[in-house]
């Protein structure tokens, strides 16, 4: 790794540092991704091991729909299949996918599960 180099401000504290590319890539291995075409990055991505959502989807979620409600319909589940799955009331997750209750963490993380995704998709 060589030395990077330090830029400092005008008070003298530093405020930048310039590495070189073998040096960042080392940080950030993903960074190599930037210098694939947009063919190649769409290849990588479907050699990929995961799950792709339809773009009305995406949509959805972009437009302020709750995730929970939006997951859950994706796989065709009812508010009470999900409930019973859970091992909560169905009003429970009518309450959370309104936002009228968050949920605890134990309440999301099996909506997590049970629906196949992320913590974080659903927050």
């Amino acid at each position: 790794m060589a030395v990077p180099n330090i830029i400092y401000d005008e008070a003298g504290r530093p405020s930048k540092v310039e590495l070189s590319w073998e040096d960042y890539l080392a940080l950030d291995p993903s960074a190599a991704d930037i210098t694939l075409s947009d063919e190649e990055l769409y290849d990588k991505a479907k050699a990929e091991d995961g799950e792709y959502f339809p773009s009305s989807l995406v949509d959805d979620l972009l437009n302020g729909e709750n995730p929970v409600k939006v997951y859950r319909k994706y796989r065709g589940i009812t508010q009470r299949q999900l409930a019973d799955s859970v091992g909560v009331k169905q009003e429970m997750i009518s309450q959370i996918e309104s936002g009228k209750r968050k949920g605890s963490i134990d309440t999301i993380k099996a909506l997590a599960d049970i629906l196949g995704v992320d913590v974080d998709d659903l927050v």
